[in-house]
């Protein structure tokens, strides 16, 4: 009798502690997968305005360049605004 009362009670028990130890490492998993997803698109954001940035600076050397070999522009004022350029 006292064999029956035992598992009885001792193996749902058990059965609902590993249900909830399970589902505690499946959320862990989960949380984790969010947080990559996560820095990996604040990554990508990062990388496509250094991207972005650089073909705006390439566009204004170019139109900067256009403007000094038009004459519209001297050679000096082209070295200062590409300096102004490139130190920003």
């Amino acid at each position: 009798m006292e064999k029956i009362i035992f598992f009885g009670l001792v193996i749902p028990i058990m059965a609902y502690v590993l249900y909830l130890g399970g589902m505690a490492i499946m959320n862990g998993f989960k949380s984790k997968e969010a947080n990559r997803a996560e820095k990996d698109e604040v990554e990508s954001d990062k990388n496509s305005d250094i991207s972005d940035q650089s073909i705006n600076l390439s566009e204004e050397l170019t139109k900067l360049n256009d403007l000094k070999e038009k004459g519209i522009i001297s050679q000096e004022e082209f070295e200062k605004a590409k300096n102004k350029l490139l130190n920003n």
